[in-house]
């Protein structure tokens, strides 16, 4: 097995690991598998690909770190994570930020995008490739936002969706939740692209 392959197969065992941990004794059933939900569908995705479209690694290094954060929110939900709920109570915050941190790092899911772009159209680099990435990014955001507000209105806005949506009180978690995206994504095209470049060339 080569090196790649390695890894490859150690990043899924962590997803998986995570996964169950994630599934045993959840605060809500119905809240962790709102939240899991689209992490699970996006491996799948990845799996029936895998042969023909295979990314970088770091590209699933990130999905990795992603669907691990999705996992710890759907067991905890967002709001009462405890490692941000001690942050709250030490630093006198107003809120649980896990929920504003997850939606800076889901950001980085800019890498897999720009990837996607480069391989399969025309453009492959340059302004117009941060554009169309950057435009994708927060439109993924705002179609979550959307999401969520759709699962808030289909079950009355019961426990489990106010869970789901994480607004702790703010009328402007949306708005937030979709900026965060967007500073995540330029954060990740700076400080990632050139290594990303190198990922690619070796591919």
């Amino acid at each position: 097995m080569t090196p790649v392959k390695t890894i490859h197969f150690f990043l899924l065992f962590i997803i998986l690991a995570v996964f169950i941990w994630s599934g045993i004794e959840p605060a809500s059933y119905t809240d962790w598998a709102l939240e899991v939900g689209p992490a699970l569908i996006g491996i799948i995705i990845l799996a029936l690909t895998f042969k023909r479209f295979r990314l970088t690694t770091l590209s699933y290094v990130i999905i990795t770190m992603l669907c691990i954060l999705m996992f710890i929110g759907g067991h905890y939900t967002y709001s009462k994570v405890p490692l941000f709920n001690w942050m709250k109570d030490y630093f006198d915050l107003e809120r649980n930020h896990y929920d504003r941190f997850g939606h800076f790092f889901k950001g980085f899911f800019i890498i897999i995008i720009r990837e996607i772009i480069i391989r399969k159209t025309l453009i492959k680099n340059g302004g117009w490739l941060i554009i169309f990435a950057l435009s994708i990014s927060l439109s993924i955001a705002a179609l979550y936002e959307i999401i969520e507000w759709l699962v808030s209105k289909m079950t009355h806005g019961g426990k489990a969706a106010k869970d789901f949506l994480g607004t702790q009180g703010d009328i402007w978690d949306a708005q937030w939740d979709m900026l965060l995206t967007l500073l995540g994504s330029i954060f990740a095209l700076l400080i990632l692209t050139k290594l990303h470049d190198r990922f690619m060339k070796n591919t």
